[in-house]
C-alpha cells in the first residue's frame, strides 16, 4: 500500500515522502494515528502544492538537529557511584541518569533519543549514539568514576 508521510517516521521516511508499507501497518498504525495518508491523485496534487512549505519544515528541523550535534559532540559526562573492587557498580547508570545531566548541562534530547542498549554497571568510558535528527546520531562520552568514600 502506498501512502504519504505526514511527519517524519525513523523506520520509514521524512514528512512528505512516498512510501510503500504493508496493508496492515498502514490501516492499524499510520492511519489511525494521522501519521500518513493514501497515496491518491488528490493528496498527491496537495502534496505537490504543499512542496515549499514541506522542504522549509524539514529544513528547519534539520538546523536544531545540527545545532544540537555540534552541542553533543565530543562531551564527556561523568558520573561517580559506589563501586565494589572488582570494579562493579552496586547500582548502575541509566539513559535517566543520562538524561538529567544533559538537561544540568541545559541541552534538551528526549530520553528516547539515547541509546543504551543496558544500564551500565561498570567503572570507566563507555561511548554512547543520541539520535539527533532523522539521519543524524552524536556521540557522548559517558565516564563512571569510583565514588571515594571516607573511611
Amino acid at each position: 500500500m502506498e501512502l504519504i508521510l505526514k511527519e517524519t517516521i525513523d523506520s520509514l521516511g521524512r514528512e512528505g515522502d512516498v512510501v510503500r508499507v504493508k496493508p496492515g501497518f498502514a490501516r492499524n498504525y499510520l492511519l489511525p494515528q494521522g501519521k500518513a495518508v493514501q497515496a491518491t491523485s488528490e493528496n498527491l496534487a496537495a502534496l505537490e502544492h504543499n512542496k515549499a512549505e514541506i522542504q522549509a519544515r524539514l529544513d528547519e528541523q534539520h538546523k536544531k538537529a545540527e545545532g544540537l550535534f555540534k552541542k553533543l559532540s565530543g562531551i564527556t559526562l561523568e558520573f561517580e557511584e559506589l563501586a565494589a573492587e572488582d570494579d562493579k557498580l552496586f547500582g548502575s547508570v541509566t539513559a535517566n541518569d543520562i538524561f538529567e545531566k544533559l538537561a544540568e548541562k541545559k541541552i534538551e534530547v528526549e530520553k528516547r533519543q539515547i541509546f543504551l542498549s543496558e544500564p551500565i554497571k561498570v567503572l570507566g568510558e563507555k561511548k554512547i549514539s543520541i539520535k539527533v535528527g532523522f539521519d543524524l546520531e552524536a556521540e557522548i562520552t559517558v565516564n563512571v568514576l569510583a565514588l571515594e568514600t571516607e573511611s
